[in-house]
């Protein structure tokens, strides 16, 4: 038992140091790409690198599962991907980013009551109650949210709610799927829409004839390959062997990276803010006891 948390939480703490970090590459990318390409970057070079797989993979799963399957790949990677990316680009802070993000723990609970009429334990709606204080009180020490970047902060939050929804659909329906035969195949999917969004963005002729373009399209497809391919697999793994919530509680640690890759930007850091940061991951050992 004790091995079997271990690992859990050593893949709890890996996912939260790959999406915690992918905020700042957007921002940085942001620079030089609109967030259409890339969003269309990273999908399609997520779904490329499992493409061999998902070949090998498709003839085993039940075809009643593949429509279930193309639909978490929609919520759980590629709307998110273009949501987060065309917020940033449009000057949503990245670490605030991070932080609206974690709101997925509380809408998978609502949703999982509303939906799916799961019944929690009172230890994990607490847990998850503390941690979202503690991220509302991190949101407004920073001044992060003003009139004039709102309208796209809700591109952030109906991501969170494509997770959420995702969350639940996979520890509903998908249990019984390997999860490494889920992501390659999801993904797989995902690169047609991903790929005529790119072509229709110009990423390959930008690519080739704009030098400034080639540093921030690798470091996107970088991005793709282990922010959602490879993270996916896990986050699927994840689900399967600690369930749906603890998973997501993995939004809660993302703030602890961005607020890190701040400070490495040149950010300040108060003790309000660390002190958030304890009860968020407070919440998340609560919830998981």
């Amino acid at each position: 038992m004790l091995q079997h948390k271990l690992v859990n939480w050593l893949l709890f703490i890996f996912l939260c140091l790959i999406w915690g970090s992918s905020f700042i590459i957007m921002k940085r990318s942001a620079e030089t790409l609109s967030g259409w390409q890339i969003g269309a970057i990273r999908i399609f070079s997520a779904g490329l690198f499992f493409l061999p797989l998902a070949v090998f993979h498709l003839r085993s799963i039940p075809a009643n599962k593949i429509p279930l399957i193309i639909l978490s790949g929609v919520l759980g990677n590629l709307f998110p991907a273009f949501l987060f990316a065309i917020a940033i680009e449009k000057k949503i802070n990245s670490s605030l980013a991070g932080i609206l993000n974690s709101l997925t723990p509380l809408l998978v609970i609502v949703i999982g009551i509303l939906l799916f009429k799961e019944k929690l334990q009172h230890k994990k709606i607490a847990g998850v109650m503390v941690g979202f204080v503690g991220l509302i009180i991190l949101s407004l020490s920073k001044g992060a949210v003003t009139v004039d970047n709102f309208g796209f902060t809700l591109l952030v939050l109906l991501a969170t709610l494509c997770y959420a929804l995702n969350v639940n659909m996979v520890s509903h329906y998908l249990q019984g799927v390997n999860p490494m035969k889920m992501a390659t195949v999801s993904l797989a999917f995902m690169m047609v829409p991903a790929g005529l969004i790119a072509w229709r963005e110009n990423v390959f002729s930008i690519v080739r004839y704009d030098e400034a373009a080639r540093m921030p399209t690798v470091a996107i497809v970088l991005l793709g390959i282990v922010g959602s391919a490879i993270a996916t697999a896990i986050f699927y793994f994840l689900i399967k062997r600690a369930g749906g919530l603890f998973a997501s509680l993995v939004t809660y640690g993302i703030p602890v990276i961005s607020i890190f890759w701040g400070m490495m930007d040149g950010e300040n850091v108060t003790a309000i803010q660390m002190g958030c940061l304890g009860m968020i991951l407070g919440g998340v050992y609560l919830a998981n006891k």
